[in-house]
């Protein structure tokens, strides 16, 4: 891990440090959190990244289900 000094306004740092308190974490915790998900966001995975299995029906065969089965 690379260490690195931060600058945050008195009263930023003052929510945080209250926030680290309540959480039972770190205020570097939290900011490596907030890094994590609002900038290095992993790459999306499958149809709108929330399934990356394999795709069963399609949204283009959605009336499948109502063709006659003979």
């Amino acid at each position: 891990m690379i260490k690195r000094q931060v600058y945050f306004p008195e009263e930023d740092f003052a929510i945080l440090q209250s926030l680290a308190r309540r959480s039972g974490r770190s205020i570097a915790d939290l900011i490596r959190e907030a890094v994590q998900r609002v900038w290095l966001q992993p790459k999306a995975k499958g149809p709108v990244a929330l399934w990356d299995g394999e795709l069963g029906n399609t949204s283009l065969e959605h009336d499948s289900i109502y063709d006659s089965k003979s």
